[in-house]
C-alpha cells in the first residue's frame, strides 16, 4: 500500500503531522499509533479528566516495560543505581492525552540558543508565530497569543483557587516575587495562575485539538491504531516504507517519506535499530551500519525535580469548583553558575494522587528549568520489541545540583512562612519513589488501603507525625535537611527524579557537526526520506514543558514540508 507521507506515533508531534500534511488534498498520509485510539465521543472519561492522575499511571496508557536510570550510572563500578518505570504515552495524543495539561513555552533565549548551536530558523522570532498557531487563547490577545489554533488555552484565576494553593501564592509575594497574570506573555520571574491546554475544565489533548471529525474524515488519512513498526524499508539510503505489526499480522507499507514521531526515548531507539548511529555501538550490537552519526541517542535532557509535601486541613483541600490541581506556578533565577533568567520552576499541588492520601497532602514540585547533565540512549538489544536502556545521568553536572539544593531550602522557607503554616502542616521531603509509584497505579487494593490511611491521617496530630515519618518520608527529616549540606546533598542525589521531560536525543543541527543527527527540518542525514519532528530534535531542553515546544516544533516543521 503506497502512501506520500508514513507518520509513526500518533503523539503531540504526530497528531500535528497527520492534520496539516493530509490537509492538502494530493498528499496521501497513514498515521500508525502503537497504543489505543480516541476518536471523538469516545475519548476515555479519565482521559478528559481535568485531573491527570489517573491516566497517567494508568497501565493501558503507557510504555509498561520501560525503566531507566535516573541517577548517573557508573560504568566502572560493579553497582547500578536502581531501574525505575519512567511514564511514556502509548496512546493517541501521546503524552498530551496523559500529562498535567500546562501550556507554557519557554525563554526567547532557549530558542536564540537553539540558532546558535546550528539549528537556523529557531530563533525566537521564528519560532513565536508557530507557538501562536498552535492555540486558542481564551484569556489573552496581542502579539503573543493565537486565537484560532487547535488548543485551547486557559489560566485558573486567582478568585477560584483552593486554600493551599493561595497561601502559596502568598507566600511567593512575601518572599518577594511579582505577581504576573499572563505567564506566557513577557518571560519574566514571577508567580502566575498555570496556562493549561484545558477548556471547560476538559482536556484538549494534541488527539483532540488535531485529530478531530472534520480531520478524520478526510479521504486521503488512514489512521491506523493499536499498531508498532517493526521495521524502517530502505533502498540503498534512501527509507521507502515501514513494516508495521498489528495482533501478530505484518503489515508492509510503501511511502515518499518516513516521519518518525515517537518521542526522545522510542525515537532514537527506532533509528539504531534501523542502522543509523555510532557505528561502534551498532556493530556491537550485530546491527550492519547505514549511517554513522554519533549524535543518535546522546545528548539526552530533563529536568530534575524535587518536592516538600504538607499535610492540608479540609478547608485547603482542593474545592468543587475544578478537578484541576496545579493553580499557581513560580518562575524564578537562582543567580548560580552564571545560568540564565528563569533557570528555575515551581508549581503548587493542591491534590498530590488520585487517592485519598493524595487528596489530604500538597506539595511545592520544583525543578531545574534549564539543566545541563546530560544522558543516553542506547539498546542493549537488536530486538525491535526490547526497550532501550536509558541513563538520565541526572545531577552529573554540579551546576543542577548546587541550583536544586538551593532551591530546596527556598521551598523549606515558603512552607514554613506565616500563610503556608495557616494552610498546612507536618511538612516533610517528599520523592516519587517506589513505594509512592507503586501506590500510585490505580487498583481497587490501593483505592482500599488508601482509604484507610487517608482517614488515618485526618486523626491526632501526634498520629499524623508519626505516620508521615515512618510510612511516607521513609524517615528523612526536612530539619535535619535544612541544617546539614552533606545530609541536603545525600537526599537530593537519592531522590531526585524527572519530571517526564526527555528530549534531544536526535537533536537539530549542521551536518559537519557530529552529534548532529538532522538538518533544521528533522531530516535525517546520510539517508533520504526520512525525517524525525518529535522532542528529541530540540538541540537543548527549553525552560517548559516539553509538550507546547514539541507542538510549535511539529507545526513549524508540516509548513516547511508543504513549502517543498
Amino acid at each position: 500500500m503506497d502512501f506520500d507521507y508514513i507518520i509513526v506515533g500518533g503523539g503531540s508531534a504526530g497528531s500535528v503531522q497527520a492534520s496539516r500534511l493530509s490537509a492538502r488534498s494530493a498528499n496521501n498520509v497513514l498515521l500508525l499509533e502503537a497504543g489505543m485510539d480516541t476518536p471523538p465521543g469516545r475519548v476515555p472519561e479519565d482521559i478528559l479528566d481535568s485531573y491527570p492522575g489517573v491516566a497517567y499511571f494508568k497501565p493501558d496508557y503507557i510504555w509498561g516495560a520501560l525503566k531507566v536510570h535516573i541517577q548517573p550510572v557508573p560504568h566502572n563500578a560493579p553497582e547500578r543505581p536502581p531501574l525505575r518505570q519512567y511514564e511514556q504515552a502509548r496512546v493517541m495524543g501521546g503524552g498530551s492525552s496523559i500529562n498535567g495539561q500546562l501550556a507554557n513555552r519557554g525563554s526567547p533565549n532557549d530558542y536564540d540558543g537553539w540558532g546558535r548551536a546550528g539549528a537556523e530558523g529557531w530563533n525566537w522570532e521564528a519560532c513565536l508565530p508557530y507557538f501562536r498557531k498552535v492555540e486558542r487563547d481564551m484569556d489573552f490577545d496581542g502579539p503573543y497569543h493565537g486565537k484560532e489554533g487547535r488548543i485551547g488555552v486557559r489560566r485558573i484565576f486567582s478568585d477560584l483557587w483552593p486554600g493551599y494553593a493561595r497561601a502559596a501564592a502568598e507566600a511567593f509575594e512575601k518572599a518577594g516575587f511579582e505577581y504576573i497574570a499572563d505567564q506566557n506573555g513577557e518571560f519574566k520571574d514571577g508567580y502566575f495562575p498555570i496556562t493549561i491546554s484545558n477548556v471547560y475544565d476538559r482536556r484538549v489533548s494534541a488527539a483532540i485539538g488535531y485529530l478531530d471529525s472534520v480531520t478524520r474524515q478526510r479521504e486521503n488519512l488512514r489512521i491506523v491504531s493499536n499498531t508498532r513498526v517493526k521495521e524502517i524499508l530502505f533502498e540503498g539510503t534512501k527509507a521507502v516504507g515501514v513494516v508495521a505489526v498489528q495482533g501478530g499480522s505484518e503489515e508492509t507499507y510503501r511511502a515518499r517519506e518516513i516521519i518518525i514521531c515517537t518521542g526522545a526515548i522510542h525515537t532514537p531507539a527506532m533509528l539504531l535499530r534501523n542502522g543509523i548511529g555510532p557505528a561502534g555501538h551498532l556493530k556491537e550490537m550485530g546491527i550492519e551500519v547505514r549511517a554513522d552519526r554519533a549524535g543518535v541517542g546522546q545528548n539526552l535532557h530533563e529536568h530534575p525535580a524535587v518536592a516538600i509535601s504538607a499535610w492540608l486541613p479540609p478547608e485547603a483541600r482542593l474545592n468543587e469548583i475544578t478537578r484541576r490541581h496545579i493553580h499557581v506556578g513560580l518562575r524564578f533565577s537562582s543567580g548560580l553558575h552564571d545560568a540564565p533568567p528563569g533557570d528555575m520552576f515551581a508549581v503548587s499541588v493542591t491534590k498530590s494522587a488520585w487517592h485519598a492520601i493524595g487528596d489530604r497532602l500538597g506539595t511545592i514540585l520544583a525543578w531545574v528549568n534549564k539543566s545541563y547533565s546530560k544522558g543516553q540512549v542506547v539498546l542493549n538489544s537488536a530486538d525491535w520489541q526490547a526497550e532501550p536502556t536509558v541513563e538520565f545521568n541526572l545531577l552529573s553536572d554540579r551546576r543542577d545540583l548546587d541550583r536544586l539544593m538551593d532551591c530546596y531550602k527556598r521551598l523549606a522557607g515558603f512552607h514554613a512562612s506565616p500563610e503556608m503554616q495557616a494552610a498546612s502542616s507536618n511538612a516533610f521531603p517528599s520523592s516519587y519513589n517506589e513505594t509512592v509509584r507503586k501506590v500510585g497505579t490505580v487498583t481497587t487494593r490501593n483505592k482500599i488501603i488508601t482509604k484507610v490511611a487517608g482517614g488515618l491521617l485526618d486523626g491526632p496530630a501526634w498520629f499524623r507525625g508519626f505516620l508521615i515519618r515512618r510510612a511516607i518520608s521513609e524517615g528523612d527529616d526536612l530539619d535535619v535537611l535544612m541544617t546539614d549540606d552533606a545530609a541536603l546533598e545525600d537526599y537530593i542525589r537519592r531522590s531526585v527524579t524527572g519530571v517526564w521531560h526527555a528530549s534531544c536525543t536526535c537533536r537539530m543541527g549542521t551536518e559537519d557537526d557530529p552529534m548532529a543527527v538532522t538538518d533544521n527540518q528533522g531530516r535525517v542525514y546520510e539517508v533520504e526520506g526520512l525525517r524525525v519532528v518529535d522532542a528529541s530534535l530540540f538541540p537543548s531542553v527549553p525552560c517548559a514543558n516539553t509538550n507546547f515546544p514539541t507542538l510549535m516544533t511539529s507545526e513549524k516543521i508540516a509548513d516547511a514540508i508543504l513549502a517543498g
